[in-house]
């Protein structure tokens, strides 16, 4: 096949530009079209302040105003994705304040006052034996248990809890991740435990 006299230098220049031009720009739009990272997962371990009513009643009750959030001392109630106080306690643990500011910041009774201390039912906590060191001589969690639910039996060499005493506070799991490679002892929500009132 003949070569066209009139296709010289200049145009195999101009046509390889254009060539590259082009590769780059389907490139581009496919490396936009990639799809993006899906996003974390929402988590599900959260927990309501103190003196939360019920899941159902809850969302009756609140307005997502909050005035809970703002009243925490200590920013340990932040809001959920869908707007609504909850607490992390691996990232800030509920330091159950004398007055528990939180509910008396609550004008719609999402949250109710407790008699004291011991009656805020936000969850349980549960040691995970396997990765527990307590029985190497960490004791972390048990001096700091504002609830004095958290004891060491040294017989088993393992931690207990009492659960007539645990309210759920989160400190324990708090002091856990600080101080260990692993979290061994985590509150399960009181609203997904099914327990007889106690």
């Amino acid at each position: 096949m003949a070569t066209d006299p009139k296709y010289g230098r200049r145009a195999f220049f101009k046509d390889s530009v254009l060539s590259v031009a082009k590769a780059a720009k389907e490139y581009a739009a496919h490396v936009d079209a990639a799809p993006e990272k899906p996003a974390p997962p929402v988590r599900t371990d959260w927990l309501r302040p103190p003196g939360a009513v019920s899941e159902a009643l809850f969302f009756e009750r609140c307005t997502k105003c909050s005035d809970c959030v703002k009243a925490c001392p200590h920013d340990s109630i932040v809001l959920h994705p869908d707007g609504t106080p909850v607490i992390f306690p691996d990232q800030v643990p509920c330091y159950l304040c004398d007055d528990m500011p939180c509910i008396a910041a609550c004008a719609t009774e999402a949250l109710l006052p407790v008699a004291g201390t011991q009656d805020v039912r936000m969850g349980v906590a549960v040691v995970n034996h396997r990765l527990c060191t307590a029985g190497q001589g960490c004791h972390a969690c048990v001096s700091k248990c504002p609830t004095d639910a958290l004891a060491m039996d040294f017989d088993a060499q393992r931690l207990v809890v009492s659960v007539e005493r645990c309210v759920g506070c989160g400190m324990c799991e708090h002091i856990c991740r600080t101080v260990n490679d692993h979290i061994a002892i985590k509150i399960t929500p009181f609203r997904s435990m099914e327990l007889s009132p106690r």
